[in-house]
């Protein structure tokens, strides 16, 4: 019951967000619905005519279907960019298969001998296809359009990482951040919407053949009249930030922004993959990332200064499950082998190979490895098995090859990664469920997104290293018997980024200049 009213608070205090995302994740739905049903319906009933096309266009429709959204998503953004444009195209694409199937299922499926009535009766080709196929293939039709609708609702949510809005903003913030609350505030609007709309067009199917030439005029106008709902989330003219679903709810991220530095700008979520480049090529003018990034160097970002101190020490550590150490205590002196190996500079450079040199990143750990001859030819031993997770970017792709050949060349212990496992939600429930016994995490991130502290015992901390070390390291061995081990070296801050030549042509160089400049109403450069 209380998990039900902190829901229910949760979604109160958030009603302005939620009502405008569940908006645009309407508009984003019917106005990708509507360009799938102008395309898709004509397409369905020249095939039902030429049906030697027919295996072509369902082919081709069916192999789009089967690509993953996250990763048609990328597709689209080298060609049309963040927002609004590749978030509708790659919907319209999903859209297409279960229309243009159902058309020519439909359209095919009218008994013979009524279309041959007609001609009979003097009927034009046009005449029997407004008049008689489509009134009686209409039924089909709107199943296809259901199905499409069902999909796309669902898909939509996967526009918040190119900055297109939509429900997904929260859904991907709470697993960012662990945070249920924030996950069932976009899931369950997402759902309800989704049985809505569903709901809504099978009272459609069920009219009578005599109103369906009705439904294929109100249909596109009621779609177009939804489509509406969508506005893109920003004006252009100002400076725009692009920050990720978990930056936007972090107190060290843009909430602690707002507070401390009192920064208003513009702002669209998008996801941290995307992010970089969308600044480098002028989509974006100041986005959040991480301060050992590789693709700060790659697309010549600099920095700002967080002179009010809003972001805590992240500094990098094994973290492992007590019982598994107890197990295998020699894990813990391979473990802190990388300690005093990699800082700030070292992993930029392993990050910038990685995410712009496009180098496996097995290859630059095991590289590393060889230079700090740390590296030991695997022993092949079956004394047990270790299981390495990571969350879904390249400092952690490349810290847990490390940590592999770590363990085959220093132990009798065989190694299984489970690389990629997404935001810190995942990689810690993984852990604490025992699915994982090792992750690589950050202390600030510890801190805030999983401890939680009050703010007297933020203050008490003081954003200091060895204290923040300190009490992360005792609050999860107290709480979650999960023990910190010592620290690679390296500090993976959050940070607030610019192009280096716009920063230095409005002569930006901390957050406060960036807040005066923004405060000042300039425009984009």
């Amino acid at each position: 019951m209380e998990e039900q009213q902190s829901l229910w608070a949760f979604m109160t205090q958030q009603s302005d967000k939620l009502w405008s995302q569940t908006v645009a994740h309407i508009g984003l739905t019917c106005i990708s619905l509507l360009i799938a049903i102008a395309v898709g319906v004509p397409l369905g009933i020249w095939i039902a005519r030429r049906k030697k096309a027919a295996w072509l266009v369902l082919g081709i429709a069916g192999v789009l279907q089967t690509i993953p959204s996250i990763a048609l998503l990328g597709f689209m953004i080298p060609l049309l960019g963040i927002g609004a444009l590749p978030a509708i195209t790659a919907l319209f694409l999903y859209a297409l298969l279960p229309i243009i199937r159902n058309t020519y299922t439909g359209i095919t499926g009218v008994d013979p001998a009524i279309t041959e009535s007609a001609r009979g009766m003097g009927m034009s080709s046009q005449q029997i296809l407004t008049s008689v196929e489509l009134p009686l293939a209409m039924p089909v039709i709107l199943a296809g359009i259901r199905t499409a609708t069902v999909i796309n609702v669902g898909v939509a949510t996967l526009a918040a990482y190119i900055a297109a809005g939509g429900l997904g903003e929260f859904i991907f913030g709470g697993i960012a951040l662990n945070n249920t609350q924030m996950i069932l505030a976009g899931a369950i609007p997402a759902a309800l919407l989704a049985i809505l709309l569903d709901f809504l067009l099978s009272l459609l199917q069920k009219t009578g053949l005599s109103r369906m030439r009705k439904i294929s005029v109100v249909l596109p106008v009621l779609l177009l009249l939804l489509s509406s709902f969508y506005l893109i989330p920003y004006t252009k003219g100002a400076l725009l930030a692009g920050f990720t679903p978990e930056f936007m709810g972090r107190e060290d991220g843009y909430m602690g922004l707002k507070s401390k530095y009192g920064l208003d700008i513009p702002t669209v979520v998008i996801s941290d993959a995307v992010m970089y480049k969308a600044a480098f090529e002028k989509k974006l003018d100041v986005i959040s990332g991480y301060s050992t990034d590789g693709r700060l160097k790659a697309f010549d970002l600099v920095t700002l200064n967080d002179d009010q101190h809003i972001f805590p020490p992240y500094y990098a550590a094994p973290v492992v499950r007590s019982e598994v150490l107890r197990q295998y205590p020699e894990l813990q002196t391979v473990f802190e082998k990388l300690s005093g190996y990699i800082n700030d500079s070292v992993m930029t450079e392993l990050n910038y190979r990685v995410d712009y040199l496009k180098q496996a990143p097995d290859r630059v750990a095991h590289d590393f490895l060889v230079s700090k001859k740390l590296f030991l030819s695997p022993r092949n031993g079956n004394e047990g098995t270790i299981r390495l997770g990571s969350k879904i970017f390249a400092e952690q792709y490349i810290l847990i090859q490390m940590y592999k050949e770590l363990i085959e060349g220093n132990t009798d212990l065989k190694v299984i990664t489970k690389t990629g496992l997404g935001g810190t939600k995942i990689c810690f429930d993984a852990l604490s469920n025992g699915e994982i016994d090792m992750y690589p995490e950050y202390t600030g991130t510890g801190l805030l997104a999983i401890l939680k502290p009050s703010h007297m015992q933020l203050k008490k901390l003081g954003g200091d290293r060895e204290k923040v070390y300190e009490y992360v390291k005792n609050e999860f061995l107290k709480r979650y018997k999960l023990q910190w081990l010592r620290p690679i070296g390296f500090n993976n801050a959050y940070a607030l980024m610019m192009r280096r030549t716009q920063a230095q042509s409005l002569n930006i160089q901390s957050i406060t200049d960036l807040k005066n400049y923004a405060t000042n109403g300039n425009h984009r450069h």
